[in-house]
């Protein structure tokens, strides 16, 4: 038996080393299982007789190479990326917003949410004494009834159990069309929505989509093995895993280490993004880029301290001028 305290185990999963990045990933749910997975692997790691890496300190420390994010305004199509020799942090980890980055906004606005609308309430009347609908309707229930004391357009009262099941389920599809219609980022919409989605996924009623230069992008990083990437959408996490694994090409599980949704915050938030870094085991935050088309979401990662860059696609909200930040229309643009 042996032990291992904090600092070899994190020098352990965050070393350069290839192995423990692009073989040793595993989705990201809590932060327990986050910690479960880092001893889990400095284990591993010991048992191959690799021991933990070495660093060099002092003058001789090899420099690193960074990535120049100047805050302009243009595309990287536009200008070359410089790579420097120097002291200093480079993106390790990639965090990826899905709607307008690594899939078209047409796939969720014109497949997906129809989907959950035209679904809900046979989903509903057939999972209704299941576990996960209970806590769904539970989640639901507290929602709405938060909906009810701000006066949010649309809430309508849900009645107790004991008024029958055929009641309370109008009243919650109700409900349920209102906040899709209105395309609220909550928890309790997008835990029914995920429920909802992967029956219509393992039906192949669904498939998911993903731009062909993220799924090069995926293979080139996992080939480098350098780059360790997540997903924070603000759908759940089962319907993340759904959208990547049922794809147009086939299973792309394989290159993800790990899903965040709302549970760890609000993307317009910069304590999200905090919050997101510090579950990741980074030493600076800096060492995490954050990849969105959407402008509010690269302003509070970029308070977080991420290194930000904004996907511009065909159908995404123009984003103002001046804006400050780097844009890229393809993740073949992206320099590593």
């Amino acid at each position: 038996m042996f032990v291992l305290s904090p600092a070899p185990i994190r020098s352990i999963l965050f070393s350069p080393s290839p192995k423990v990045f692009s073989h040793k990933c595993a989705p990201l749910f809590t932060k327990a299982e986050c910690h479960r997975y880092i001893f889990d692997a400095a284990i591993k790691r010991n048992q191959l007789n690799l021991g933990p890496p070495t660093r060099s300190y002092g003058p001789f420390r090899k420099p690193k190479r960074i990535l120049d994010l100047r805050t302009t305004n243009t595309s990287f199509k536009t200008r070359a990326l410089t790579i420097k020799n120097e002291a200093g942090t480079t993106p390790r980890c990639v965090v990826l917003d899905i709607e307008g980055t690594t899939t078209p906004i047409s796939f969720v606005t014109d497949v997906l949410f129809p989907y959950a609308r035209d679904n809900v309430r046979m989903h509903l009347e057939e999972t209704y004494d299941t576990a996960d609908t209970k806590d769904d309707i539970n989640l639901l229930r507290s929602q709405i009834e938060d909906d009810l004391q701000n006066g949010v357009v649309g809430a309508v009262p849900v009645p107790s159990d004991d008024a029958g099941k055929e009641e309370v389920i109008a009243a919650l599809v109700a409900n349920v069309e209102e906040m899709i219609k209105a395309d609220r980022k909550i928890t309790s919409l997008k835990q029914l929505q995920g429920h909802i989605w992967r029956t219509g996924f393992e039906k192949k009623e669904i498939k998911g989509v993903v731009y062909d230069d993220v799924v090069q992008a995926f293979e080139r990083w996992h080939a480098s093995g350098v780059k360790v990437v997540y997903i924070y959408s603000s759908g759940s996490r089962l319907a993340q895993r759904l959208i990547f694994g049922y794809t147009n090409y086939g299973d792309l599980r394989k290159y993800l280490c790990g899903f965040f949704d709302t549970k760890v915050g609000n993307k317009r938030e910069t304590k999200s993004y905090v919050e997101i870094s510090e579950s990741l085991g980074v030493d600076k935050p800096s060492e995490v880029l954050f990849v969105t088309d959407v402008i509010q979401e690269a302003v509070a990662a970029k308070a977080a301290g991420l290194e930000v860059i904004i996907s511009v696609r065909p159908g995404n909200a123009p984003l103002p001028e001046n804006h400050g930040f780097d844009t890229v229309e393809k993740f073949t643009e992206i320099p590593f």
